[in-house]
């Protein structure tokens, strides 16, 4: 008879007990599906706030200097794109003035226009009148060669140095970038570690959106500054070519006006 009201008991047990599982169950279930849906709207409230306003607020301190370098090479871009030109390095008027000039032996007022002038042309026929006026008579065609040579390669060393800070902006920007990345991941991981019962997916997502919208802006800011210091590496090399050529040229005309 014992044996039978334990039995009774127990089977009235089980529904409550079954009852308390589903529960528990119930609440687990019904937390997930809350996190998740915290987190769709969440991402839904970041994708439909996507604008220039939220992507500088992600990215933080580092996305605006960011912005400052894609400022400045934007300015490197437009300056280069108007003094490398063979209008910049070797004026036609200026260059077809010197010849007639030094032709006629008139080094006062040839070196006057070079002065003048700012092109760098004008640096290496100005080198080579000084170096006449200064030697006179004891002027050797060789040495004035190297003369003009040396002043010239010091004109496109000068603007080769002047290109080189866009490859510059190239290199660092994505580091920068990097940094950003790795600062916003510290400030996910750290958002979540502090305090693990209240993490919620908004300081995983603000964390996130900094490492992405800092990488994303060193790369945008790098890859222009490398293909346009690219293209001024070639364009350079061109004006270089057409620069020795109007050099010798001067010089040709400088000695047979010396030997006559």
């Amino acid at each position: 008879m014992k044996k039978c009201n334990v039995i009774f008991i127990y089977l009235l047990l089980i529904p409550f007990s079954l009852g308390a599982q589903s529960t528990n169950a119930t609440e687990e279930i019904a937390q997930e599906v809350g996190l998740q849906n915290e987190l769709q709207s969440s991402v839904e409230g970041l994708t439909s706030r996507l604008d220039l306003q939220q992507i500088m607020e992600s990215g933080g301190v580092i996305f605006y200097i960011l912005m400052a370098m894609s400022i400045v090479a934007l300015a490197l871009i437009f300056a280069f794109s108007i003094s490398l030109s063979n209008r910049r390095m070797a004026p036609a008027s200026f260059v077809r003035e010197i010849e007639i000039l030094l032709k006629n032996g008139d080094y006062e007022e040839a070196l006057a226009s070079c002065k003048r002038n700012t092109s760098p042309v004008s640096a290496v026929t100005q080198s080579a009148l000084t170096y006449l006026e200064r030697a006179g008579e004891d002027a050797d065609s060789e040495l004035l060669r190297q003369v003009v040579e040396g002043e010239g390669v010091r004109q496109v060393g000068r603007l080769q140095s002047q290109i080189t800070y866009l490859m510059d902006i190239g290199v660092i920007a994505p580091m920068i970038g990097l940094l950003g990345t790795v600062m916003g991941m510290l400030k996910s991981f750290s958002g979540v570690a502090l305090n693990m019962a209240q993490a919620r997916p908004t300081v995983l997502a603000d964390g996130v959106s900094q490492a992405l919208v800092t990488t994303a802006g060193g790369l945008m800011v790098a890859i222009p500054a490398m293909i346009a210091y690219s293209l001024f590496r070639g364009r350079l090399a061109k004006l270089s070519a057409n620069l020795e050529l109007v050099a010798a040229e001067i010089v040709t005309t400088l000695v047979h006006r010396k030997k006559v």
